[in-house]
């Protein structure tokens, strides 16, 4: 610990949970310079590509992150990628402590027969599709009439969601032109979308399924006969009034007279996926096996199977989060191993010095947006008890330039706050002849260009 200068810490992901960390370390009472990089030319992680663009609601929640970022003990530095073209090493030359909050963009395996098969996805690169991720696909093969998603969480809501919607419907959104082109051209009339348990289990939020049939386009059908609990899923009910809700919502999806809208968009329980059929390389089908409650909230096989006639899956069964080059990872639980805050050398169990973790890189990928939060405060209360104790190795090299210049070495188009407001600025620019909020500027080179044209 050094009583004359201000502690300094790297967080790398500059998603929600790297911006709740910085902002709990700056209200913390201890004097801190915070550098929050970033591998994407800009800030906000799942925030700009992981929320649908038809959720404004949630992505107000960048107001607030908006105003951690502004302050001035925080610096923003973006299209650096942390784990490749600069080591942790290296990075570690330049701060006391180092904090990884890279979150998840990649989708969880889906073990069953058939997942390769042409018209197969993940729901990770679908989101990464329309959400205007550079590292995505630019166009997207929307010819399936019929549809699965298979899981019964907010990311398989909106996959589900985006299907049975028109292009136009989008077209108020920040999508940029290229995945309004793909979306015009959606030839899906019926989405299905599967859970292996029932009502009580599903994971949505209670507003998100009851928006879902806000549009006018989209008819939800439940089927009465997937309305069943046991005394187990009873007590969740009783233990959540968030899962009563969502029960509750099912249940009145299943009692009411059709509505007539053109897209249908059925919740299905008690199905479990057990293979993609396929014909020449491509989906013609999903197998499931029915499912009955045992009692205990779980579920167990019946024996009896359905084919369903659908042209394409979406695996909507989670996201995973990379290893970083030299950090510890666990690849089954895809994981940096962690007691709670500290990276874990998971050969010795002894704590790797100065490393810490946040977010879905530290717990997985449950939880919603706000549960970072409480995360963060974990991680950082670990980090300013180290330094406090002494416990840390304070850095030679703390001057606020110093990472810069070694960046400046490195020919790093870093991109800056600064930069992030010119891009926003171009982005509305592009939206507003429209009557929109912003069109996302979806290239790489074109965003670093408009974050860095007076660099």
């Amino acid at each position: 610990m050094s009583e004359s200068r201000p502690l300094r810490v790297a967080i790398v992901g500059a998603g929600p949970a790297g911006i709740y960390a910085s902002d709990l370390l700056m209200k913390s009472g201890q004097e801190v310079h915070i550098d929050l990089f970033e591998r994407m030319p800009a800030p906000f992680g799942l925030i700009r590509y992981g929320v649908a663009p038809d959720h404004p609601r949630i992505k107000g929640i960048v107001n607030s992150l908006h105003n951690v970022m502004s302050k001035p003990n925080l610096r923003f530095l973006g299209n650096v990628d942390i784990g490749g073209e600069i080591s942790v090493g290296e990075l570690k030359k330049f701060y006391d402590a180092i904090i990884f909050s890279t979150g998840a963009v990649a989708d969880r395996d889906l073990t069953i027969p058939g997942q390769d098969l042409e018209g197969s996805h993940g729901a990770a690169e679908f989101v990464g599709f329309y959400d205007g991720n550079p590292e995505f696909e630019r166009n997207w093969d929307l010819s399936a009439e019929k549809v699965a998603v298979i899981g019964v969480g907010n990311v398989g809501l909106d996959v589900a969601r985006i299907l049975a919607k028109t292009g136009d419907e989008l077209l108020v959104t920040e999508i940029p032109d290229n995945v309004y082109a793909s979306l015009k051209e959606n030839k899906a009339k019926e989405v299905h979308v599967f859970g292996r348990r029932g009502p009580a289990q599903a994971k949505f939020t209670p507003l998100e399924l009851k928006e879902l049939d806000h549009s006018p386009t989209i008819e939800v059908v439940v089927n009465p006969e997937d309305i069943d609990y046991d005394a187990a899923s009873e007590q969740a009910r009783r233990d959540s009034k968030s899962q009563d809700l969502v029960c509750q919502t099912l249940e009145q999806y299943a009692m009411r007279d059709p509505k007539g809208a053109p897209h249908k968009l059925f919740i299905h329980f008690f199905e479990s996926p057990v293979e993609i059929l396929g014909e020449n390389g491509k989906v013609v089908g999903l197998k499931t096996e029915r499912m009955q409650l045992d009692g205990d909230g779980g579920v167990v096989g019946t024996g009896e199977f359905n084919i369903w006639d659908v042209q394409a899956v979406y695996r909507a069964v989670g996201y995973r989060s990379d290893a970083i080059k030299d950090v510890p990872f666990d690849a089954n639980k895809a994981v940096i191993p962690n007691d709670g805050g500290h990276v874990i050398n998971p050969d010795t169990g002894d704590k790797v010095p100065g490393l810490y973790a946040t977010g879905w890189i530290k717990r997985g990928p449950v939880g919603l947006i706000g549960n970072t939060k409480s995360d963060a405060k974990e991680t950082t209360e670990m980090l300013l008890a180290d330094w406090a104790a002494g416990e840390l190795e304070p850095t030679d090299t703390p001057q606020l330039e110093a990472v810069i210049d070694f960046l400046k070495a490195k020919n790093i188009a870093y991109t800056t706050w600064d930069g992030w407001h010119r891009l926003d600025t171009a982005e509305r620019e592009l939206g507003a002849p429209e009557g929109r909020e912003r069109k996302k500027i979806v290239e790489w080179d074109d965003m670093v260009s408009h974050a860095r044209h007076d660099a």
